[in-house]
């Protein structure tokens, strides 16, 4: 993948993250991507910076969802 296109999936990364936050009200728990201080917009960065920086906003992601589909999961007995 060029350092582009990653720049590319890293800023709609970003934008799923932030829809996602504000569609469920769930906080994405970002402490590795922050400390990265890599953002989509910061294309001085190389590429395996921003690699780096997808792949730990990648983990915040799911790690969230699948917490938070843990917790909904109603207990019904049939």
């Amino acid at each position: 993948m060029k350092k582009q296109e990653l720049i590319h999936l890293h800023g709609l990364l970003a934008q799923v993250e932030e829809h996602y936050e504000m569609e469920t009200g769930c906080e994405v728990e970002h402490d590795e991507y922050t400390s990265l201080g890599v953002r989509p917009t910061s294309i001085h960065k190389s590429k395996t910076d921003h690699k780096a920086a997808v792949f730990a906003l990648v983990d915040g992601i799911t790690s969230t969802m699948e917490e938070e589909s843990r917790e909904r999961v109603p207990a019904s007995a049939d």
